[in-house]
């Protein structure tokens, strides 16, 4: 086995035995704001299967998206009876719209990925892998335009394709 197998495994053994340090970890992310850009990756051996390099024009930041339904703005203007439900599917996954969230954030760096890295009973915790755009050769929006892992998970016509 290589030396990320045996990093993986250990972030996963940490996370099934809901370790101290992940629990004062989680703590502290929510002190923090909902998006934090962080000097490294929490799991590496994920965001190096991902395309995180350790080297300049790469960046890593961390963003808390709220679970459960998503709240429907107020319908302005009147009753309106088919529109009236008070929550509404966005269509987007849990990590897309953090995905998106950081992008607007850091509106000079492109989303290259994004993966999993904790959650609670309020919060999923994602860790996105964020490319300045120099090193991208000039590609814009791919966050917003579904060009990423989760983002093509989320889109129809890409749906089961192999």
């Amino acid at each position: 086995m290589g030396m990320y197998k045996y990093i993986q495994e250990s972030f996963e053994k940490g996370y099934k035995e809901r370790s101290p340090l992940l629990r004062k970890r989680i703590t502290e992310w929510r002190k923090l704001g909902t998006v934090a850009r962080i000097d490294k990756p929490t799991n590496i051996a994920r965001a190096h299967t991902l395309g995180y390099k350790a080297k300049t024009g790469y960046y890593v930041a961390r963003v808390a998206v709220g679970r459960g339904q998503r709240k429907r703005p107020h319908p302005w203007g009147g009753r309106k009876p088919a529109k009236n439900v008070a929550y509404l599917s966005p269509g987007k996954s849990l990590q897309r719209q953090g995905e998106e969230k950081v992008a607007r954030k850091f509106p000079n760096l492109e989303v290259l990925n994004s993966y999993w890295v904790a959650q609670d009973g309020v919060k999923k915790y994602f860790e996105v892998i964020l490319v300045d755009r120099s090193v991208m050769n000039g590609v814009k929006g791919r966050a917003f335009r579904g060009l990423t892992s989760a983002g093509k998970q989320g889109r129809e016509d890409l749906h089961e394709k192999g």
